[in-house]
């Protein structure tokens, strides 16, 4: 149906102020609120509150709270196709107007200022940075953040699951998750732990004939088993078999250390792995890219020091 008249008469007169242009040019290229447009316009609030209503009405501009204040936005692609002609013609003809271009200036130099402050805030506070960062928002939402990076449709098997934290932190981000583990106690506790998820699924099985088909999962884990196993050659073979071509293979487990009291309170065969150990382990396995490196170790851990590696299937 056409437009009625008063849609474009309003439309027209909503423009037809060089205050009003003024702040849809600045509006377009930011969101801002009135302390920041009153600064930029260097007019008082009610007179900018005044034409921001006018605005708002007409549906130039949208808003959204913003603590106990409000921010506007002016998006030409949402406004009705008429509307749009509108304001890109009244923009064509008022962005050489000095007022505008003054406008623009301001704003640049409050931007610059915001972006010099949040710079000397960083500056002084780089040296207990990390310790700050983990007082206000925990330690667990950069794993989160990288997990997300996971492509959605991909099925991850997780052997040696446990109690199944890799399985929980898994499960809102790929499509299924299968954990494996030999152990019915912890098959158990990981049922527990993930009993809100129906896309968990939980095997019973050793690590050298797990019970999973050939080429089923996009990726397979491996965190702090390998070194429970008494043939790592041939639990790495399994998880090899079990991946999709271009599927991943990691395994995060200990560096060879010489704490054989550890091994044993920890009920495990082996004291750890070398580096060239573990990637020749993935390599015969005819994973690609197979490469391990050594993490840091955490400040408050007490146990050996851990390899990362990992692998592609051709």
């Amino acid at each position: 149906m056409p437009r009625q008249p008063d849609s474009l008469l309003g439309w027209m007169a909503s423009l037809a102020d060089p205050t009003r242009l003024r702040l849809l040019s600045l509006l377009e290229q930011q969101e801002l609120g009135v302390v920041d447009l009153c600064h930029v316009v260097q007019m008082p609030q009610s007179t900018v509150s005044r034409h921001l209503k006018v605005l708002l009405d007409e549906g130039w501009v949208t808003s959204r709270p913003q603590g106990t204040a409000r921010l506007y936005r002016l998006t030409p692609g949402d406004l009705e196709p008429p509307a749009r002609r509108l304001w890109l013609l009244a923009r064509e003809q008022t962005e050489a107007w000095p007022a505008v271009r003054q406008d623009r200036l301001r704003l640049e130099r409050r931007r610059s200022k915001r972006r010099s402050g949040a710079e000397s805030f960083f500056a002084g506070a780089a040296g207990r940075w990390d310790e700050l960062r983990a007082q206000l928002y925990g330690r667990g939402f950069t794993q989160a953040a990288l997990l997300a990076l996971l492509p959605r449709e991909w099925v991850v098997a997780d052997l040696g699951c446990g109690t199944g934290p890799v399985l929980a932190a898994l499960a809102p981000q790929v499509e299924r998750v299968i954990g494996v583990d030999q152990s019915a106690a912890m098959l158990r506790a990981a049922r527990r732990r993930t009993e809100g998820f129906a896309n968990v699924e939980l095997r019973r099985g050793p690590l050298h004939a797990l019970p999973l088909e050939d080429s089923g999962v996009d990726a397979v884990l491996m965190v702090l088993a390998l070194t429970y196993v008494d043939e790592p050659a041939r639990a790495v073979l399994e998880m090899a078999r079990v991946l999709r071509p271009g599927g991943r293979a990691v395994v995060l487990d200990l560096l060879r250390h010489d704490r054989d009291d550890f091994r044993r309170q920890m009920g495990q065969h082996s004291l750890g792995f070398e580096a060239d150990e573990l990637r020749e382990h993935l390599a015969r396995a005819g994973l690609e890219e197979a490469s391990c490196r050594v993490l840091p170790p955490e400040g408050e851990a007490r146990g050996p020091a851990l390899l990362l590696a990992s692998g592609a299937r051709r």
